[in-house]
């Protein structure tokens, strides 16, 4: 309980306080990209959870099937119709003008997210691979989840040696990303998480289970507050917007925006981030369960995005 504690309270040190000199985007610039037109849920909910716990703006750039039933689950998000399926394709559009649209918002972003109702098809996944590259160029966190570690499970190298993002594995993922790379989910579970970090070059991993073991391959945490008993699907995207949104916040931090002690570098703020948007999720599934029970929905949690970061983290005031 006591290094909990203490690491939410670290996770508190990241969050900018409420102030009226701030102007908007300054909180955070959010992009989801995914968005099939037959996955539309899951870029939303990660959206949301995005807006949810502060960030200025949050996008999603997804396919224009997806883009359209978007627009009607919420007027508070940006949604960009740039991706395309192979079929959708249109005879004046290429992989290259596609890409280029997306690749042209990265100037205005702070981090992205990708996976979330990605799908499989050839010319998403290629888009996305050409997003990953460009962002590394410019040194842009990223989160990869559901289709978008498929990314990494094929091409390793986009995300190799690449320490300014997180990688958020349920079980089934966690296990083909391990045999990707040759290596067995054997021996100590503490170390599990670590050893495919490694494989990976000190990529973040969040490995989520009953217990989220989070690492870089040379330090692990273990995020395990108290969550909810229904595991219905799309709850990972309440975790992949919270990440977003701290990552946000991570780097509003490293500018200095506000006045504060300065005390964690790089590293240790990516680890800290990592375990604040477990720990939300976690609480946000908790609180779900409590008041929904069985008939839990994915949905659910993104109502409880901001009670659960008062529950754990709290508003705070600072110096101007």
């Amino acid at each position: 309980m006591a290094a909990r504690k203490e690491l939410l309270t670290k996770v508190s040190k990241l969050v900018p306080p409420m102030l009226e000199k701030f102007h908007k985007g300054q909180l955070g610039r959010v992009a989801v990209i995914g968005g099939s037109e037959d996955y539309t849920g899951a870029p939303y909910f990660s959206a949301m959870a995005s807006a949810k716990l502060g960030a200025d703006m949050s996008h999603v750039i997804c396919e224009p099937g997806a883009g359209q039933v978007i627009k009607t689950y919420s007027p508070n998000l940006m949604v960009h119709p740039y991706m395309r399926q192979s079929k959708n394709m249109a005879s004046h559009e290429s992989l290259d003008s596609v890409s280029s649209q997306v690749v042209d918002m990265l100037s205005r972003l702070h981090v992205i997210v990708i996976g979330p109702g990605l799908g499989r098809d050839k010319a998403m996944q290629d888009t996305c691979a050409r997003v990953i590259q460009e962002a590394r160029k410019r040194q842009i966190p990223f989160v990869l989840d559901a289709d978008g570690l498929y990314l990494v499970q094929t091409r390793p190298e986009l995300v190799e040696g690449y320490t300014e993002c997180i990688l958020t594995p349920n079980v089934v993922e966690f296990g083909r990303l391990m045999k990707s790379k040759g290596l067995k989910e054997d021996g100590d579970t503490t170390k599990v998480c670590e050893r495919l970090s490694e494989a990976l070059g000190g990529v973040m991993i969040i490995q989520k289970g009953s217990a989220d073991y989070i690492s870089n391959g040379k330090h692990t945490l273990v995020s395990d507050g108290e969550g909810g008993l229904k595991r219905s699907g799309g709850q990972g995207d309440t975790l992949t917007g919270s990440l977003a949104t701290l990552l946000a916040y991570r780097q509003a931090y490293h500018d200095r925006i506000w006045d504060h002690e300065n005390d964690m570098d790089r590293s240790e703020t990516l680890a800290v981030a990592a375990y604040g948007g477990s720990s939300i999720t976690r609480e946000c599934s908790r609180l779900a369960f409590q008041e929904k029970g069985r008939s839990l929905q994915a949905g659910d949690l993104t109502e409880f995005v901001h009670t659960s970061f008062l529950n754990l983290i709290g508003e705070k005031t600072a110096r101007l």
